[in-house]
């Protein structure tokens, strides 16, 4: 939740940034475009250095560099470095989901990974809301000063750094067993080839790469979409409120997800799956139709999006890539996962400004419920038989 302070702040000072440096939004979507390819890389290179030496050390790590290049971020004199210090912060923060990934199945038996994951995907969806309520607080006590939306939440987040190592257990064992899995050189080529031989995996990715441009384009352009569709009545803080129905709504479409995804087994698993996306891309499409209804009908779509989205979402780098690496190579797998979805999430940013510049937000959903209904397609290609287990894993 802590890191989530430092990251979905960008959300709030989008529009004050705009504003302070007179730039365009494409031209702010730089900042996102960047900083996701920044974080797509780092969910590829940290995911086997995690498998390596265990979750606890690499948390840590993670919250302080966050807290590091967040704060820096508030001293930033351009979009360039604002972009630079934004990308560094994300960079590090790539290992964050990765070690709690790591440390779950030392913690919970394997009938219940799915639910275990669903409850621990609660930190990036209450971390979502948290941020935008203090963003907001914080933007209107300092008259909109996009600086302080951007450098005050690393504060919280290394107060969070000393309790953190104060109560979190080793992981000594997982670690040995990660560095047993990678070999001496810490990065087991034979591994990943395996790994990148399983059709579920490629699925997973695909999966990924159409859900992540959908989840990060709510997270860093709802503000922008009130703020853009209110007019000069709307203020930051008012549009932040309204946007964070995404991430409180999405909490409970995790935590339901997981518990039936512990009770379902093969094809019908793949038909909820299924059913979720497709209803999720209609709601996406009708999304910027529904402003002329009211303020209410708004906030209840982004709410009823937020939940259909973040059950999935959480899947994909969670319960199913601990069933396809096994516990020994979890770390990689999800970083696999992520880093794929990651990198299409560039799309979100500059490109996705662009879309609005020429064509407004009813042009920018459109696509994006079209690229969301492809994701229910490609879920279909799941393994549909029977519920992957543990054991058929790629363990060792």
């Amino acid at each position: 939740m802590g890191v989530y302070l430092c990251r979905k702040n960008l959300s709030v000072a989008i529009p004050m940034i705009q504003k302070s440096f007179g730039v365009s939004k494409a031209r702010t979507g730089d900042i996102i475009s960047y900083s996701a390819a920044a974080y797509a890389v780092g969910k590829f290179i940290f995911g086997p250095v995690i498998d390596r030496f265990g979750g606890r050390m690499c948390l840590l790590l993670v919250m302080a560099g966050v807290a590091l290049f967040g704060g820096l971020g508030a001293f930033a004199g351009s979009i360039s470095m604002l972009a630079f210090c934004y990308s560094a912060n994300r960079f590090c923060g790539s290992a964050g989901w990765g070690a709690i990934v790591k440390l779950t199945p030392a913690w919970f038996p394997p009938r219940h990974w799915a639910l275990a994951m669903a409850f621990l995907s609660l930190s990036f969806v209450f971390g979502g809301v948290v941020a935008l309520v203090l963003a907001g607080k914080i933007a209107a006590w300092s008259g909109d000063n996009w600086r302080m939306v951007m450098g005050l939440p690393s504060l919280v987040l290394l107060a969070l750094l000393v309790i953190m190592w104060r109560i979190i257990p080793c992981d000594r064992q997982a670690a040995r067993a990660g560095r047993s899995a990678a070999g001496s050189s810490g990065f087991d080529f034979a591994y990943m080839v395996r790994l990148l031989k399983l059709p579920q995996l490629w699925v997973v990715c695909g999966m990924a790469f159409a859900l992540y441009i959908m989840r990060e384009t709510f997270n860093d352009w709802t503000v922008d979409f009130f703020k853009t569709e209110g007019g000069a009545g709307m203020s930051n803080q008012v549009a932040a409120l309204l946007s964070t129905p995404f991430d409180a709504a999405g909490a409970v479409g995790i935590v339901l997800l997981g518990w039936m995804f512990d009770r379902l087994t093969g094809r019908r698993r793949t038909m909820v799956l299924f059913g979720t996306l497709a209803l999720l891309a209609v709601l996406v499409y009708c999304l910027p139709s529904l402003y002329r209804l009211g303020l209410w009908q708004v906030e209840t779509t982004i709410g009823l999006i937020g939940f259909l989205s973040y059950g999935p979402y959480s899947l994909l780098a969670g319960v199913l890539a601990v069933e396809i690496g096994g516990r020994n190579g979890v770390g990689t797998v999800a970083g696999l996962v992520d880093s794929s979805g990651y990198l299409a999430t560039v799309f979100a940013g500059h490109y996705f400004g662009r879309l609005l510049d020429y064509g407004g937000y009813r042009l920018g959903f459109h696509v994006l419920a079209f690229v969301t209904l492809t994701s229910a397609f490609l879920c279909l290609g799941l393994k549909s038989s029977h519920k992957p287990q543990p054991s058929h894993a790629l363990q060792d």
